[in-house]
This record gives structure tokens, C-alpha cells and sequence, in this order.
């Protein structure tokens, strides 16, 4: 068999990073790490060829090579996916496609062969046996749950890997957690399922010895969802792994709010080289944070949760949301404000959307509040349902959100109450490489000489290199990143 695996082309948005990938030379911030996966658990045998639309062009010649393609797509990809299927289809290519997409809402896209849904350790050897046997089948699911410790090792070694900002892995699936819009439940359950010690080592090896150094995305839904066996055996490990490997690698994840509880817990992941993690904020209002059932957010003080965070070591983006039935009308300001206090410069706001198949989509459902059509993207000021506030007023308020916390002055004045907080963790190297270097003189020309509002670059520079030397290449990097969010802020 020849099989090509193909990823789809994610749009510009806040996630994308395109405009920030610029001033690294990269095409992509992370790769497809569930195809590269997919490819582990095909026969040895078999061909195998990997087009990511993100970093190279997909060719009709490239389709008409292979007996299959295998697509995998999130929400976020579905006119990209739709284009691809439209292609294969003309040509008379076969198609196998799996992924969250398709798992949550196969039944909205026509011309595909075979479905491979939820995870594919389970449902993949299905669809290969009946394959094997000329019986397969148009659709293959299940209720179960792999054990994650026997999935292969992803085949890194089909990525153009000098065309990516960081490489990818995942440690665990599931979160304990059960927010109403969150298909994550759904998708991978309550209970995180992790890989052994042995295991996510050996990915880590594997990566070394490919050459591979920097930044590593660990993708889980909730990296801390199983406090204990970080603590007492995966943490220490990493940590004595990289300090016998002088720190080749640095991670991002995914965690919650309640990281800033343990003190234990932040001190080793900072030490085991996590310097940048994502928190689902989504809303300073308590009554909306018991609506979506997002428990671990209530009854706190958010804002120092953030600043603890940082003051540990640790860069906090997060997710805000605005839509909830129980946003009162000075929602807007009040999200505007806590994102100014927080010092979070990447701060990732979106309306309410109900993905298919998550509690809210079907208690929308029930209410007759659903609306048909999703582009999967929660940043471009659209809902799939009716809101509680009057729409006008929705939209009107998210686009004052984005304007002003996205702002050039707004935005640096923010990267200075993050530089203010934030302690550099002490592996971390002072010297600068020849690819920041490279950056940085892009940035001086785009940023701090034909952007408007370059005043507030200048200053921002100024200051993070006098007061704050040791931190001065991470308030670069958040310039670059502001810069993107000003060009996709501006679409909205």
C-alpha cells in the first residue's frame, strides 16, 4: 500500500501564529502529531508520505500517487477539508479520515471512503483487518478507551522538521474536568490515562536523536490532570534527563488554574524545563463559571492565581469567552480589566460556541437555541447559537475586547505588568542565538520602524533592556506575538 497522509490547512487566526512565524523562518508552529502517529500504526511495510498544507503544497500528482489518503482535521479545518475531499473525489482517490472533526460530526461530510473515529489504537486495526480481508467497512467507532502506554512512537522522521517552530508530544489524554463547552470529555473521558516514565523518556530520546533542539509542545488536554505520578516519578525523571543533556529542550502545555494551588508541582514543572502554559481563564464572572460547570475557577482570585503562576517561572496565555447566558452587561470591561491586571499578553478571546456532541451543544439543543453552520473558529465573531444578550450587543462588546487589549499601547503596557512578575527560570540561557538574532533584526524594521505605533515598541524595548536585561529576548518574543495579533485583530 501507498498511503499519503494529509493534514489541511488551518486559516489565519490567533492560534496560527503565521504572522509571528515570519520572523523565525517557519512555516508552522507544530506539526500534525496525530498523523505522524497514524503512520506508526500502519504496516512496516507499507509506503508512507506526509503533506501538511500548513508547510508544503498539496499536488494532484501527490493524491494520484497513493491508494488512500488518510486525513485527520479539527473543527477549525473544515472548508480546508471540504476542498481536499472535492479534490480526491475528481481524481478517484480513496479517502480514510479520522480525527476530533470527523469524530464529532462525520455524518456532515460526504465523498469519504472509510470513517476511522475516536481513537484510533482501537478502531484502526479494525478498519486494517477488514481492509486485509477486502471487507472494510464506511464507518468504524467505539465507546472504549486505549491504554496510552502502548501507543508506537509518532514517526517523526516523515516531518520536514526545520519547517516547524517546535516538535510535539503527548504525556496523557483526558481531563478530570467537565466543562459544558468543552468536547474534550467527550473525546478522551474524565479519567487522564498517561504513558509511562520509559515511554515519554524514550519519545524524548528519540527526538535528541534526530537532531531535533528547542521548543517541545507536550499536547495534552490537562497536563496536571494526574498531580501524584507527576510529582513522584515523571517530573523528577525529566529533570535528571535534562540536566544530563544540558536543557536541549524547553516545553509548552496545557494545564489548569489550579496548578497555582501547589506549590510542589509548579517548582518541578519550571524545573523540568515548562515555561509556557495555557489556562482556560474564559471569564472573571463567577455565575458564568458555574454555568459552564468550570468549578475549578470559582472561589478564587484569578488574578493572582495568574501572577503566581508567573512569578514561578511560567509565560500564562489563556482563553477568554464571552457569550455565556449569565454575562452581565459589563462583561466586556470587566474581561478587559482583568486582562490588563493579569499581565497576560497572549490573551485568547472568543465567543461561545457549542461544538457538536458537547453538554452545551445539546442543552442548546433542547432549548431550540442551535443555529446550523460553524467554522470551528471562536475568534472570528460568529456563534452557532442564539445568545442570552442581544446579538448587536455581543458582537459590538467582543470587538471593543479585541480593539483595546490588542491595541499597541494596551498591549505593551500589559507585556510591562507581566515583565514586573515574572522570575526567569535559572536554566534558562542568556545567550542569544543566531535565529533570535535574525528576529530581532526583522523586528526592529517591521515592528519598531513601519508599524504605527512603533512609539510604544521603542519604549517597551527600552525598558525591558534597561530594567529587565535577563527577560529582554522573551519581551521580544511577545512583541513578535503582539504583532500577529494586531494583524488578526484587525480582520475582526
Amino acid at each position: 500500500m501507498k498511503i499519503l497522509l494529509v493534514y489541511p490547512e488551518t486559516p489565519s487566526t490567533f492560534w496560527s501564529f503565521k504572522d509571528a512565524l515570519k520572523f523565525v523562518s517557519k512555516k508552522s508552529a507544530e506539526p500534525p502529531l496525530g498523523l505522524i502517529t497514524v503512520a506508526a500504526m500502519l504496516p512496516i511495510e507499507w509506503e508512507k508520505k506526509l503533506i501538511d498544507m500548513n508547510v508544503s503544497t498539496l499536488r494532484d500528482k501527490d493524491l494520484l500517487w497513493a491508494d488512500y489518503i488518510f486525513l485527520s482535521a479539527m473543527n477549525i479545518h473544515a472548508y480546508s477539508v471540504k476542498d481536499i475531499v472535492k479534490r480526491c473525489n475528481k481524481l478517484g482517490v480513496k479517502i480514510v479520515a479520522g480525527g476530533p472533526l470527523f469524530t464529532t460530526q462525520y455524518q456532515d461530510f460526504l465523498g469519504i471512503d472509510h470513517f476511522v473515529l475516536n481513537e484510533a489504537e482501537i478502531t484502526l486495526p479494525m478498519f486494517l483487518k477488514d481492509l486485509e480481508s477486502g471487507t472494510q467497512k464506511h464507518l468504524y467507532k467505539t465507546d472504549e478507551f486505549p491504554d496510552v502506554s502502548l501507543t508506537p512512537m509518532p514517526m517523526w522522521e516523515l516531518l520536514d522538521r526545520k519547517k516547524y517552530a517546535s516538535m510535539s508530544l503527548q504525556y496523557s489524554r483526558g481531563c478530570p474536568y467537565d466543562c459544558e463547552f468543552c468536547s474534550i470529555t467527550m473525546l478522551n473521558g474524565r479519567i487522564p490515562r498517561t504513558k509511562s516514565k520509559q515511554k515519554f523518556l524514550g519519545e524524548l530520546d528519540r527526538l535528541f536523536e534526530l537532531g531535533y533542539r528547542g521548543d517541545i509542545s507536550v499536547v495534552d488536554d490537562n497536563f496536571i490532570g494526574n498531580k501524584k505520578k507527576l510529582k513522584d516519578e515523571i517530573l523528577p525523571a525529566l529533570i535528571k534527563w535534562l540536566k544530563e543533556k544540558k536543557y536541549p529542550f524547553h516545553f509548552v502545555t496545557e494545564v489548569s488554574i489550579n496548578l497555582a494551588d501547589d506549590e510542589k508541582l509548579m517548582d518541578l514543572m519550571v524545573e523540568a524545563g515548562f515555561y509556557s502554559i495555557f489556562v482556560g481563564i474564559e471569564t472573571p464572572n463567577d455565575e458564568s463559571l458555574a454555568e459552564c460547570g468550570k468549578s475549578q475557577n470559582q472561589k478564587r482570585d484569578l488574578v493572582s492565581s495568574v501572577k503566581k503562576l508567573q512569578q514561578h517561572g511560567m509565560v500564562v496565555s489563556a482563553g477568554f469567552i464571552i457569550g455565556f447566558d449569565n454575562d452581565p452587561p459589563d462583561i466586556f470591561e470587566r474581561q478587559i480589566n482583568f486582562i490588563r491586571q493579569s499581565g497576560i499578553a497572549a490573551a485568547m478571546v472568543g465567543l461561545l460556541n457549542a461544538p457538536s456532541g458537547t453538554h452545551l451543544f445539546e442543552r442548546l439543543k433542547k432549548e431550540n437555541r442551535l443555529l446550523d453552520g460553524w467554522s470551528g473558529n471562536n475568534m472570528d465573531g460568529a456563534t452557532n447559537f442564539r445568545p442570552k444578550m442581544n446579538y448587536r450587543d455581543l458582537v459590538a462588546g467582543y470587538s471593543k475586547i479585541i480593539r483595546t487589549i490588542y491595541s499597541p499601547q494596551e498591549y505593551y503596557k500589559r507585556v510591562k505588568t507581566f515583565l514586573n512578575e515574572y522570575t526567569v527560570p535559572a536554566w534558562k540561557s542568556q545567550i542569544l542565538t543566531f535565529t533570535e538574532i535574525k528576529a530581532f533584526i526583522k523586528l526592529l524594521w517591521l515592528i519598531g520602524i513601519l508599524e504605527e505605533g512603533r512609539r510604544y515598541f521603542w519604549r517597551n524595548l527600552v525598558y525591558s533592556l534597561f530594567k529587565y536585561p535577563k527577560k529582554f529576548s522573551l519581551a521580544m518574543t511577545l512583541t513578535v506575538y503582539g504583532y500577529h495579533f494586531r494583524r488578526i485583530a484587525a480582520t475582526i
